[in-house]
This record gives C-alpha cells, sequence and structure tokens, in this order.
C-alpha cells in the first residue's frame, strides 16, 4: 500500500512536471510574437507621376474625343470654285450706250488656290463640336465667251476671308477613328481687289451662304490628331468692274462660286 501510494505520488508529479513543460514551450514563441514590433500603417503604392511626354500614348491619355475637349488645328486647304451660273451684263459705251445689256454666252472663271488653314473646335458634347476656320486665298478671274476679245479677258485677281462656322456631328465619340458630318454657315468678304485692265476698278460685295462638309479625324499618339475634311460652300458673288481702259463703261457680274474646300492637317487636343 504504501509502494502504491509512492507510485502515485511520482505519476502526478512527473504529470504536473511534463505540463509546465509544455507550457513553458509554448509561452516562449507567443511571448516573441507579442513582444514583435507592429507597424501602424500600411505605406501606399507608389503612384505614376500622371507625366506623359507630348509625343506618348499613357496610362493617362484619354483616347478619341469627347464633351469639353479643344482642338487647335493646322491644315493645308485647297479651294476650288465652281463657277456655276455665271451672268455678265455691260452698261455705257462698251454697250453702245445702253443699260444694263446681258452679255450671251458669256461667264466668269476663278482660279482654284492653295493655303493654310488655322480651325478652332470646341466639342460640347460627346457626340456635337462647333468649329471656326480661318484662312484667305488669292484667286484670279477671267471673263470667256464669244462675246469676249478673244474669248477669254482677265478680269483682275482678289484675295478671300471665308470665315465659316460648322456644327458637326460625331459618330464614334472616345473612339480613334471618328468621322463626322456637319453643316455651317460661310461670311465671305472679298479684299485687296486689282482689276487686270490699266486703271480700272475691281469691286464685290459683301456675301455669304450655308455650307456643308463631311470629314473624320484619328488619333495618332497622345493628344496628337490627323484630320482630313471636305465641304462645300454655297455663296453667290457680286462683282463689278469699271473706269480706266473701260472708260465711263461698267461690267457687272453675279457668280455662283460655290467652292469645294478640301484640307488635311495635324490637330492637338487640350
Amino acid at each position: 500500500m504504501v509502494k502504491f501510494r509512492s507510485f502515485l505520488t511520482a505519476t502526478v508529479a512527473g504529470v504536473a512536471a511534463l505540463t509546465g513543460a509544455a507550457q513553458a514551450q509554448t509561452a516562449t514563441p507567443n511571448a516573441a510574437y507579442v513582444n514583435a514590433p507592429v507597424m501602424n500603417h500600411i505605406p501606399d503604392a507608389q503612384k505614376p507621376s500622371g507625366r506623359c511626354g507630348i509625343f506618348e500614348t499613357c496610362a493617362s491619355t484619354k483616347i478619341g474625343l469627347g464633351k469639353g475637349d479643344i482642338m487647335i488645328r493646322l491644315s493645308g486647304v485647297g479651294v476650288l470654285p465652281q463657277d456655276r451660273d455665271s451672268r455678265v451684263w455691260a452698261s455705257g459705251p462698251i454697250a453702245g450706250g445702253a443699260d444694263h445689256v446681258a452679255l450671251k454666252n458669256t461667264h466668269l472663271s476663278t482660279t482654284n488656290q492653295a493655303m493654310p488653314e488655322l480651325t478652332v473646335e470646341y466639342f460640347i458634347t460627346d457626340n456635337l463640336s462647333v468649329d471656326l476656320i480661318a484662312t484667305s486665298t488669292r484667286h484670279e478671274v477671267s471673263a470667256m465667251g464669244p462675246n469676249v476679245p478673244g474669248e477669254h479677258l482677265d478680269v483682275g485677281s482678289a484675295w478671300v476671308l471665308p470665315p465659316t462656322v460648322t456644327f458637326a456631328w460625331h459618330f464614334r465619340p472616345h473612339k480613334r477613328f471618328n468621322p463626322y458630318v456637319g453643316v455651317g454657315a460661310t461670311a465671305m468678304w472679298f479684299h485687296n481687289m486689282n482689276g487686270a485692265l490699266p486703271g480700272t476698278k475691281l469691286n464685290s460685295g459683301f456675301t455669304g451662304g450655308p455650307s456643308v462638309n463631311v470629314g473624320f479625324d484619328y488619333q495618332l499618339v497622345g493628344n496628337w490628331f490627323f484630320n482630313a475634311d471636305v465641304k462645300q460652300m454655297f455663296v453667290r458673288m457680286h462683282a463689278w468692274e469699271k473706269g480706266g481702259a473701260l472708260g465711263t463703261s461698267r461690267i457687272t457680274a453675279h457668280e455662283s462660286l460655290d467652292p469645294t474646300v478640301v484640307s488635311a492637317g495635324i490637330a492637338y487636343r487640350f
């Protein structure tokens, strides 16, 4: 009996010792974990600078065109007058003293011209934009027909300033390729006009008319775009020439210029 009690006491003591050792082994790692430094704030990931080269397409570059965009475009433009429905009259000695005699089968011919063009465009909505073009071209004017000496007579030259406002509808906003159609109005002012005959003076009235156009923008890289555009303007001209070699005679003409304006160029979006 005494031996059994001694054995039981030794067993209890051994179990207690093993339990204490296990607790000690467990406490040590927990203590090390608890005492480790704690990070109060996780640093933010490094953000991109947001800077993008002028000739780069970056993550921050907006693709295509849309509301609020402003475009500045520099193009080469060709102005091609159609010279439809010309009518010419003569008055005074050249018409045998008569007043306002129609010269049958006589019409005017205006030369084509190419010049640079500047365009400013603003997008009112993603699809709707308004633009203003400004350029000035110089044209030579001739009278042609059987009633004209040699059937061809140089009338003179004139510079034309045709500012045009156009409202365009863009079919694919926020896409690299964005075709459009537009309608607008043209005001045409003639300046620096010179008569071809010695001492004669060429004049023309201020005129204007509607216009329609079709074209597209294509995003090349970054904020740079290529543009191609064709406009058809419907404009009549009223002009007259007198004095000098004509004496007191006067030649008057009505001319449907109706120029077709073809342009292509590079644009930058702001």
